[in-house]
């Protein structure tokens, strides 16, 4: 075989080979892109299974059952003396109208046992509302006032199907006669379920019933925000600073390390150093939207020069100049 034909032959050999390995390869990639999709994919059907599930188990927190109750506001009972004054007028027993009122709905039911599982039916907010209304407006006392007030936690369950009477009674907390009274309302009309409004402007409540998210919405929003003036300008401060001004030194490199360390720092940390700090030395009050926002500033103080430091130094000497 003459030489041309050899080095031929060796060179198809090779190319043979490159290309079985490229093919292998390529087929090994497309493995590897198939099998990340699938986890991805997984991955996101998961999540969205799990928010789907947090959803419909707590949709039903936007809304609450109400119960219309007409209310007899007689003067003698909350301003015995005719002074007219809202103020006097707020301390009477609006509790004792409330119940004087299911009384009267359910005129059939006796004993102070039973008298009190039909008073727990309707939330103890109901007599807040109806002073409410009478210290914002003096003139309804001495008429009789249809209020629409929000049932009970326990009753709002059995209302919304969350609560069967399959479920032996002594492992609920309602009672069957409070189940017939309730439906019996139901007949009536005298139930309504409505938007619960009052979840996104109420705070905390030992009723379940009364409690919102308002409080703790408003708290986030003050907390961004002193973590915003405390952190974002004194940040980009030493960002701009230890990019462009700072001299390359071991101080300069010291504090570099520092603020890296503190990057990865868990939160916990500074929980820890806010509790030990702001707490207790410095005696700020508890659960106050600036200790949050100070020590979420102190964490998030080493991520804003971080980011800061590297979008400078990603821009182009002669944007920069």
């Amino acid at each position: 075989m003459s030489e041309p034909d050899a080095k031929l032959r060796t060179g198809t050999g090779s190319d043979e080979v490159v290309r079985r390995h490229l093919r292998k390869r390529h087929r090994g990639e497309r493995r590897f892109r198939i099998l990340g999709a699938a986890a991805i994919g997984f991955a996101l059907a998961s999540l969205v299974m799990l928010l789907a599930s947090i959803a419909w188990q707590g949709i039903s927190v936007f809304t609450q059952f109400q119960v219309s109750i007409a209310i007899d506001l007689a003067a003698d009972e909350i301003d015995p003396e005719a002074t007219g004054d809202p103020e006097v007028m707020g301390t009477a027993n609006f509790s004792a109208l409330v119940k004087a009122s299911l009384r009267e709905m359910f005129p059939e039911v006796s004993g102070r046992k039973n008298k009190r599982r039909l008073y727990r039916l309707v939330s103890s907010g109901a007599s807040y509302a109806v002073r409410d209304s009478v210290i914002q407006t003096p003139g309804i006392v001495g008429s009789t006032v249809i209020y629409q007030v929000p049932v009970s936690a326990e009753a709002d369950l059995y209302l919304k199907g969350k609560v069967s009477r399959s479920t032996p009674q002594d492992r609920r907390k309602l009672k069957d006669d409070q189940m017939d009274w309730l439906d019996a309302l139901r007949e009536r009309g005298a139930l309504a379920r409505v938007f619960n409004w009052g979840f996104f402007t109420r705070g905390d409540s030992r009723e379940p019933e009364l409690a919102g998210v308002g409080g703790a919405i408003v708290g986030s929003l003050l907390t961004l925000l002193v973590t915003l003036i405390a952190c974002f300008p004194v940040g980009v401060a030493a960002a701009i600073h230890l990019e462009e001004f700072a001299p390359k030194n071991r101080l300069t490199d010291l504090i570099e390390v520092n603020i890296n360390n503190l990057a990865a720092v868990p939160s916990i940390v500074f929980g820890l150093l806010g509790l030990a700090v702001f707490l207790g030395p410095l005696g700020m009050p508890r659960s106050a939207p600036l200790v949050g926002g100070l020590v979420l500033a102190l964490r998030t103080l080493p991520v804003i020069i971080i980011v800061s430091r590297a979008a400078l130094a990603a821009v182009p000497p002669s944007i920069r100049e």
